[in-house]
């Protein structure tokens, strides 16, 4: 069984080193006021110091520790490439590296959702997983009726230690709020048990992700896999045959990559109108391109509920930044509470940090590249900067929560595919508020 760190105390100690070795900090910064020294470079340096320390030590847990630290990853932009890169790379080893459950540990949870004689209900169960991840892992079996199915299993007391975790963050608020002075760091928390909560009902995955497959349910560009049982610590699916989009982004053609990309942020903006929600997970293992060529969707844990679709502030921002409107940008993010009250901003460097978000929408037909999206981070990560500050004080409105991982997400996966499509089409489509005013010439 995968080491689902449920021992408080070693967990307790590790994020309790970061308010000791802060609190050192600070006293660095008072020092330097009393002696006459530069106090705004000490507070930047240890701003800087705080979020590494803070990303490097959520990083290395998992659980909900590296729950919350994935979402605080949104924020790395503001941060140079040499502090977040280690953060990145635990990141990674955890979610690529997870150890499978023992045979017994998957009979005792397949026993505690679907009973004692739960083998009964397939013509084949592998006791062997086909992939594994942070809080499950799936099986592929033979389902009673003969269908192909996958299983997925959650592993036992990743809830308890995912929520225990998010607690601890909790109490650390004091030091986010140092680190990140825009964060509304209480009810982001607030947001994100919620939402992790739901992530790890695996019977609230099966609801969501049953709306989703009727939804789109004989959709010409996308499948979503039904829903044949669930539990909440195991859901039933039907198998999906297909090649991963990692896969397309490793070795696909520009054809692949074109199109994909295209579809794939296509779905991504789709969800809230045709569904009434958002997948709110967007990394490329969670998108299959089937042999007819449609683009399988899977693992519905995280999801925005939006009955009324995308926020109409939403694109009406995103029109507004390709207008120029520095002003109009900030009096509508103050609106929509990006900028909490007393957060004085620059609104010329406001409009310059956002333009990644309306830059590939500015041309008929854009090319996403990684030196592209490098470009935009090493414009965000120099202290030297005005946009580095503006990271800092840039809040994350809790309803803004999933959106905003999805956006910066989908970004990357577009650069990592280095996709060349209209962006601005998909916008005018699936984007309210955005409307055809924004017609390139």
């Amino acid at each position: 069984m995968p080491d689902m760190p449920t021992y408080a105390i070693a967990r307790t100690a590790k994020l309790a080193s970061v308010p000791v070795t802060h609190a050192g900090r600070r006293a660095v910064i008072a020092g330097t006021r009393i002696g006459g020294g530069d106090s705004q470079a000490a507070l930047i340096r240890a701003q800087r110091r705080t979020a590494e320390q803070l990303f490097t030590v959520l990083g290395t847990l998992k659980g909900g520790a590296m729950k919350f630290g994935q979402v605080l990853s949104v924020l790395e932009a503001a941060l140079p490439e040499e502090l977040v890169a280690p953060y990145r790379e635990s990141l990674t080893k955890l979610q690529d590296s997870a150890p499978p459950m023992s045979a017994k540990s998957v009979n005792q949870q397949m026993v505690k959702s679907l009973g004692t004689e739960w083998r009964g209900k397939f013509q084949e169960f592998s006791d062997v997983p086909s992939a594994a991840a942070s809080i499950g892992q799936v099986h592929r079996a033979i389902w009673h009726d003969g269908r192909e199915v996958a299983v997925k299993i959650q592993y036992p007391g990743a809830a308890k230690a995912v929520m225990s975790d998010l607690n601890q963050v909790a109490r650390m608020g004091n030091i986010f709020a140092f680190a990140f002075p825009g964060i509304d760091l209480k009810a982001l928390l607030a947001e994100l048990k919620l939402r992790v909560a739901e992530e790890l009902d695996y019977l609230h995955e099966s609801k969501v992700q049953r709306k989703f497959a009727v939804a789109f349910d004989g959709h010409k560009d996308f499948f979503v896999p039904h829903v044949l049982s669930a539990a909440k610590e195991v859901v039933i699916t039907e198998w999906v045959e297909g090649k991963s989009l990692a896969r397309i982004i490793e070795s696909g053609t520009q054809d692949e990559r074109n199109l994909y990309g295209r579809l794939y942020l296509r779905f991504l903006l789709s969800g809230p109108r045709i569904a009434g929600l958002m997948h709110a997970d967007p990394h490329p293992g969670n998108f299959r391109v089937m042999p007819d060529g449609r683009l399988a969707v899977f693992d519905f844990g995280a999801s925005a509920e939006l009955p009324d679709g995308l926020p109409l502030a939403m694109g009406t921002l995103l029109r507004v930044s390709m207008n120029n409107d520095s002003a109009g940008i900030e009096a509508g993010l103050r609106a929509e509470g990006f900028i909490r009250p007393g957060i004085s901003i620059d609104p010329e460097a406001l409009r310059d940090y956002l333009s990644p978000f309306t830059e590939p929408a500015q041309v008929s037909v854009f090319k996403h590249t990684r030196e592209w999206l490098r470009e935009q981070f090493a414009r965000t990560s120099d202290p030297r900067n005005p946009d580095w500050a503006i990271g800092l004080k840039i809040n994350l409105p809790p309803n803004y929560l999933l959106i905003h991982r999805v956006w910066l997400g989908s970004i990357g996966v577009l650069c990592q595919l280095e996709a060349e499509f209209s962006v601005i089409d998909e916008f005018k489509e699936w984007v309210p508020g955005f409307q055809d005013e924004n017609a390139v010439s």
